[in-house]
């Protein structure tokens, strides 16, 4: 990896600061250095690096998705780690009940008869009430040894891997991550398990010890934004509006659940106010034709203040990630709709690496450039049945 110039690594570094304490609370920032970030710009590259992964773990392996499917992909992983059970490894899931509602619970007794230790994310209670029935745990990640994580926007399922048929895969991009963060990483999977065990995981204390790995990873910093239904304040759109408002050339933005909601589209003016080039990528093809419907009526606005808006047809988008400069990036799990700003656990990244951010930069141009760019002329010659159906959609759109 090419050294980058100190002077604008430690200017990006003080912006970084300055970001967190306003997304944070002034006692909990953290901003971790000297991380190493890889990107996977597609399924079978990230699954199979995840698998050579998982086969070097000596000591636990935590992981924790939304969605996990008894179909290939999720076959293999399931052996992957039950063959990491039989190494002498300490495997722990937490996969979201919901999420996951499609999948036999067959199959995750079966994991369970492997020795993997598994618990359901917010199965149906009576005691938690019925606000508690729409959290979802929506965060996709796998911890190993408290050294390396995985994390991105990948479920575990063919359509992610890339082995499904081409008009059923999503096209996404994941990451791992090796360093310091990793550490903090480890204590929030650990706050999940505890809130829905009682106890915190025995995960080896020699794995968990910072001071285990004093060299350096890498050169990339980075700040981990996680969100919470139990936050007072959603700390993940926080962290969408600061970077939005620290721009200071363009803005890439890939979603593919796009309800904003009035804070980020004033954000997103005020910096196309400002001359700041903003472009969303957005889907064409939805595995939610509803919210896709009523992102739609958000355009107007948009492309009347200059933000290109351009809709990816070959493949159904599922990639999270927002580009600021160039230079930083916010990628993750977590959508740009409410249920991920409010009433979902998610799990989003800050990087700041310009090697790292490069790659994010030539994908998503790649991806601008195969899509098709909506016009406000286009946009406002949609009928009427799409019109009406966006204003009855909007009425309950909080819920979706």
């Amino acid at each position: 990896m090419a050294m980058e110039n100190p002077s604008r690594q430690k200017t990006r570094l003080l912006r970084m600061m300055h970001l967190l304490l306003r997304i944070r609370p002034a006692a909990l920032p953290v901003t971790h250095r000297h991380n190493r970030a890889v990107l996977f710009h597609d399924g079978s590259g990230f699954f199979q690096a995840l698998h050579v992964a998982l086969r070097a773990a000596e000591r636990f392996i935590l992981v924790e998705y939304y969605l996990i499917r008894n179909d290939p992909t999720g076959e293999t992983f399931a052996a992957e780690l039950a063959e990491a059970v039989r190494r002498g490894v300490r495997v722990l899931l937490i996969y979201d009940y919901i999420g996951s509602i499609e999948t036999p619970l067959s199959f995750f007794k079966g994991m369970a008869r492997q020795g993997i230790e598994l618990i359901p994310f917010n199965t149906p209670s009576i005691k938690r009430g019925l606000h508690w029935f729409d959290r979802r745990d929506h965060r996709k990640m796998v911890v190993i040894d408290g050294s390396l994580a995985f994390l991105g926007g990948f479920n575990i399922g063919d359509e992610y891997s890339g082995v499904a048929k081409s008009t059923h895969r999503f096209r996404d991009v994941g990451f791992s991550i090796s360093g310091s963060s990793v550490h903090e990483l480890v204590s929030i999977f650990s706050e999940t398990w505890l809130m829905e065990r009682g106890e915190l995981p025995r995960i080896p204390l020699a794995a968990h010890n910072e001071n285990s790995q004093p060299h350096e990873h890498g050169l990339g910093t980075v700040v981990i934004i996680s969100g919470s239904p139990q936050h007072r304040r959603s700390y993940i759109r926080n962290s969408f509006v600061v970077n939005i408002a620290a721009a200071a050339e363009e803005i890439l933005i890939a979603t593919p659940y796009f309800i904003p909601g009035p804070r980020i589209i004033r954000s997103l003016l005020r910096t196309a106010r400002r001359g700041i080039q903003v472009r969303l990528l957005l889907p064409a093809r939805s595995d939610m034709p509803l919210v896709r419907l009523l992102g739609r009526s958000y355009y107007g606005a948009l492309l009347r203040k200059g933000i290109d808006i351009c809709e990816m047809a070959h493949e159904i988008l599922h990639a999270k990630v927002m580009l600021i400069d160039g230079e930083r990036a916010v990628i993750g799990s977590a959508n740009f709709d409410q249920r991920s700003f409010h009433r979902n656990f998610e799990i989003n990244l800050i990087i700041d690496n310009e090697a790292f951010c490069r790659q994010i930069q030539m994908i998503l141009l790649e991806d601008f450039k195969n899509s098709r760019r909506i016009t406000l002329e286009d946009h406002e010659q949609r009928g009427v049945v799409s019109r009406l159906l966006e204003k009855v959609i909007n009425l309950f759109g909080w819920f979706l």
